[in-house]
């Protein structure tokens, strides 16, 4: 009997939403039929989305991509020998040579749509646990000060240097102390976070387990969102895996060393992506947000010494540790060092990841990468960093995606989420929609947030209708200063962020004239 040939069908949730599970049945149905023994492994995305479910196959010369396949096209692309690599209107011949990830510098999704996500055996013989192997022979300021020289900042917010956030918890004094992982992703045009959880989970578990031996922690948590089924029942799955071949548990790998990991899934509020609110949560109070100071590092959890990065910066560690902060530090532009998985989603033709050095353009990921818009219409805005981000015109896309380029020109980066809109969108109503989302979300602990929120949509509803005059311009004006300068967090403090920017570059759909 033939050896059985392996057939790569994504298990993540993008992939699963247009009926993966269907595609993997029928190829397992068509291979019994057809008497050619098959061996199904259930992979992560590679973040190609519009190809999904992209099916490889592995042959002697590498792994061939198929895609977007449907259960129906199963039988054609047997008969055209794709367990061969056959050549199929479906085909896109080598995966590694198709230009979406051709052209990209995949660091932290390196593995990502490459392994089966729950197989330990796999992560290793694809380069994973090889940092937390280094950093168990290393003293925690040792790794402290790894992370520091590699210039990794949080890939999310402000961009705070990781390795002087670690160093705080590492110089508290205290009994205890805490790693949480904010995995709690409601960005719009966000899934980055998803899409590692669900195909390479032991990189999380690997990142934050390097943060515990940095900073003196034998516990964290993962706080990940309710909207994320698939990614949870993977991470617990992995978590479990992790314990029984002792990459978690009371002695590393005969280290003496020590760190426990519990996943807790929150309950759908936007704020609790905000980490004082998260910990809140955690604790099983309502989700409101805390005042700063003090800052978590010095009381987070439970009033303890606590590190809290999101997702993309803790799988971010690993690499550090195993190539080196120098390795790590030579990507990127200016004090943005590293890589960012840029997220294309929106009206644009080719939805999906894109990891590349911070210093790309706008316009290269939207245009080389995406393809422009979906409709083929003209695009005329993309908004950067989430509902709260910046919207940039676009003849604004030449930008450099970096920390300080972005935020110079009146944006944020965030969490490298990008939403593509063509010419039909009607800035007003994007404006108008910042605004009360923020309404909606506001867990209501600050004047500015909870009532300048209500204020901001009732002045953004007047202009709309055609009623607002310059006092209502000038009052909308003062309202984002006082929410932007006096909220208790970037809830409120960002809300005025896509107002104003809508403001600016797009006045005419106010019924301004725009600026000679």
């Amino acid at each position: 009997m033939s050896r059985p040939v392996t057939v790569y069908v994504p298990r993540d949730a993008a992939a699963l939403s247009v009926g993966a599970d269907r595609v993997a049945a029928a190829i397992e149905a068509e291979a019994a039929a057809r008497h050619r023994p098959v061996r199904l492994v259930r992979n992560g995305s590679r973040g190609l989305l519009w190809l999904e479910p992209l099916v490889e196959v592995a042959t002697p010369a590498g792994r061939v991509a198929y895609g977007p396949v449907g259960p129906e096209a199963v039988p054609a692309l047997f008969e055209a020998g794709f367990l061969d690599g056959g050549a199929h209107p479906l085909g896109h011949g080598p995966t590694e040579e198709i230009l979406y990830l051709k052209h990209q510098e995949r660091l932290t999704f390196a593995r990502c749509g490459v392994i089966d996500p729950l197989s330990v055996e796999d992560y290793q013989a694809h380069g994973g646990f090889a940092g937390l192997s280094r950093a168990l022979g290393m003293s925690a300021a040792e790794i402290v000060a790894e992370v520091t020289a590699s210039g990794l900042r949080g890939r999310g917010g402000a961009g705070f240097p990781t390795g002087i956030k670690w160093g705080t918890v590492l110089a508290a004094t205290a009994e205890e102390k805490f790693v949480c992982c904010n995995a709690d992703e409601g960005d719009s045009g966000a899934f980055a976070d998803r899409m590692i959880i669900e195909g390479d989970p032991f990189l999380l578990i690997e990142g934050m387990t390097i943060a515990a031996l940095a900073v003196g922690a034998r516990q964290g948590y993962v706080y990940l969102r309710s909207e994320y089924p698939h990614a949870a029942a993977t991470l617990a799955e992995a978590i479990r895996l992790a314990y029984r071949q002792d990459w978690l548990g009371e002695d590393i790998h005969g280290s003496g060393r020590a760190f426990h990991l519990d996943l807790r899934v929150g309950a759908g509020s936007y704020v609790c992506g905000e980490e004082t609110a998260m910990l809140e949560s955690l604790e099983g109070k309502r989700g409101t947000v805390r005042a700063k100071p003090p800052l978590p590092a010095i009381s987070g959890l439970f009033g303890r010494p606590t590190v809290i990065n999101n997702v993309l910066t803790l799988t971010s560690v690993p690499v550090v540790l195993a190539r080196g902060a120098a390795y790590y530090r030579d990507f990127g532009a200016g004090r943005s060092h590293g890589t960012q998985p840029f997220q294309l989603a929106g009206n644009i033709r080719q939805g999906g990841l894109v990891e590349l050095a911070f210093g790309v353009s706008f316009h290269d990921l939207v245009y080389r990468f995406g393809g422009g818009t979906a409709s083929g219409r003209p695009l005329r805005a993309i908004q950067v960093g989430g509902p709260l981000g910046a919207y940039l015109p676009a003849d604004g896309l030449d930008l450099a995606a970096d920390y300080e380029t972005v935020a110079a020109a009146g944006a944020m980066l965030g969490h490298g989420g990008i939403v593509v809109f063509d010419d039909t969108v009607r800035m007003e109503r994007m404006a108008r929609f910042a605004m009360r989302f923020c309404a909606d979300e506001s867990c209501g602990k600050c004047t500015p947030c909870r009532i300048g929120s209500q204020r901001g949509l009732e002045l953004l509803d007047r202009i709309a209708a055609g009623q607002g005059g310059d006092a209502d311009f000038a009052l909308l004006e003062d309202l984002c200063e006082v929410m932007s300068e006096a909220s208790l967090c970037a809830m409120g403090g960002l809300a005025p962020l896509p107002v104003r920017s809508a403001l600016r570059h797009f006045p005419e759909d106010f019924g301004r004239e725009r600026p000679a």
